[in-house]
């Protein structure tokens, strides 16, 4: 499982170590100094971007072991920077250059000549976006880097410049990294998006914080962690046993919905699915499914329904029961004004997302909003309904008023009509096999959410043979049901 922990979780960690006189700085700029040297980049000049904070003195030491190895080493800063550092490089031959705040034109210049930039401009400690003369030399650094003819890889300290480091928004210019050096641990922005696109390739700077960080912030589950979630049935379970999963899903205008739907749940091997829609499409489909009302452990409701009366009365008696329930599509309106049980998953879209917190929120939410602070929105929803909500974007966000997970192993080609009933339908069957558990802990709601986020994404991977950084090829949300099992097996079985 990946963890990340917010600025103040990493300086309370930070604070034994240093009182200790561990050499977290000595560590971390080491660390940094060997990556860079490792890089093949053009030519072998290096531009140190050095700010104010601890990030600027990595970056001064990180620079002095370069200079020592024979590597050209040019450190631009604008006033005071960390002493030590400073007289550290100096002493290594670094090319100590100090910029006049407004002088931008200078540090392009050298930025041209320099075939990789180590960005410690900014740390963990900054907030509210860049200010001068930063934010000028981070935006005009990102424009300068696009227009040369071979861009220069962009190294990180800790976090790109510029980006919000626990809320994970970009509140203004931000210079993207090829690759980011985290020292310590993760940070909430190297996982949640819109920061975590930023960020490149995150590495991780061991200091020695495990014991002393608490609780993260973020979750983020690999196969393994899944793959020990996931229930396996014994020789002596049956149907009833492995999990029933009730649909009210599709119609007979929206007939594929149900289809999909069911494909999701049944991917995910439960012991039935019942069917209590009106698509005529379902049955012919997926034979297995067995129409008509009976006994269930969880509920899927929503997607490709016209009528939500059935879904109400069914949602009514779910939470009367304590029933998991997941509320897809059009059935997410259901949420508007109850209070829901963290039993609850709402799937949300950004359209969604937005029209759900226009009508339970205080605040001025719309679609572009929802887009641009992704993480608030989810965490807000799930705050004011007291629901779990499975927020779908490119990097899923899986919230509950007291958790957040996120999901971003799915490629772009995830994205098509159809796929997120696979993902309604894989969700209720994680719930209604892992029901018994929730009714004891229902906190771990999330968790199961975020398990089918990700079996989801894989599965989607899988489909498009998108693997290891390939593009792959396009396809359709039957095409990610089909998939599911074999992504499932390959997870149990590795």
């Amino acid at each position: 499982m990946y963890r990340a922990y917010e600025a103040k979780a990493v300086r309370a960690a930070e604070e034994p170590l240093l009182a200790a006189r561990e050499p977290l700085m000595e560590r971390a700029s080491y660390a940094l100094a060997t990556r860079v040297a490792s890089l093949r980049a053009p030519g072998r000049r290096v531009l140190a971007l050095v700010g104010k904070g601890n990030n600027g003195g990595d970056a001064l030491f990180a620079a002095s072991y370069l200079a020592r190895r024979g590597i050209f080493v040019t450190a631009a800063f604008a006033g005071d920077v960390h002493a030590a550092g400073l007289s550290s490089a100096r002493r290594a031959g670094v090319r100590i250059v100090e910029i006049d705040p407004d002088d931008v034109t200078t540090l392009l210049g050298i930025a041209r000549d320099c075939g990789i930039w180590i960005d410690g401009l900014l740390g963990i400690g900054a907030t509210g976006g860049a200010r001068e003369p930063y934010a000028t030399w981070i935006r005009s650094l990102a424009a300068e880097r696009k227009a040369m003819v071979v861009e220069p890889v962009v190294v990180a300290v800790d976090v790109p410049s510029g980006i919000g480091v626990d809320d994970a928004d970009l509140p203004g210019p931000v210079l993207p990294a090829d690759l980011t050096l985290s020292m310590g641990c993760l940070k909430p922005a190297h996982l949640l998006p819109p920061a975590r696109y930023a960020c490149g390739h995150v590495e991780v700077v061991e200091l020695g914080l495990g014991p002393h960080l608490g609780e993260p912030a973020v979750r983020e589950l690999s196969d393994a962690d899944v793959a020990g979630l996931w229930r396996v049935p014994g020789r002596e379970d049956h149907k009833y046993r492995r999990g029933v999963v009730g649909l009210l899903t599709g119609s007979r205008d929206y007939p594929g919905a149900g289809v999909l739907s069911a494909a999701g749940a049944l991917g995910g091997g439960p012991g039935m699915v019942r069917y209590l829609g009106t698509s005529p499409d379902v049955v012919p489909a997926h034979p297995e499914v067995v129409p008509g009302p009976g006994r269930v452990q969880s509920w899927v409701m929503g997607s490709g329904l016209i009528d939500l009366a059935p879904a109400q009365e069914a949602l009514t008696q779910a939470l009367a029961e304590d029933l998991p329930v997941v509320l897809d599509a059009g059935a997410i309106c259901l949420a508007y004004g109850r209070t829901l049980s963290t039993r609850v998953v709402l799937t949300p879209h950004a359209g969604e997302l937005a029209a759900l917190l226009a009508a339970v929120s205080s605040r001025n939410w719309d679609r572009a909003r929802v887009e641009a602070q992704p993480v608030r929105a989810a965490r807000e929803a799930a705050e004011l309904t007291g629901a779990t909500v499975l927020a779908k974007f490119a990097t899923s966000i899986i919230a509950a008023p007291d958790a957040l997970f996120v999901e971003g192993g799915g490629p772009g080609w995830t994205g098509t009509a159809g796929s997120g009933d696979v993902l309604a339908g894989l969700t209720g069957t994680i719930l209604a096999t892992h029901a018994d558990d929730l009714a004891r802990r229902p906190e771990r709601t999330v968790l199961y959410a975020a398990a089918a986020a990700h079996v989801h994404a894989r599965a989607a991977a899988r489909a498009a043979d998108a693997f290891t950084g390939q593009i792959g090829h396009p396809i359709t949300a039957t095409d990610i049901a089909r998939t599911l099992p074999l992504t499932i097996g390959s997870m149990l079985n590795d």
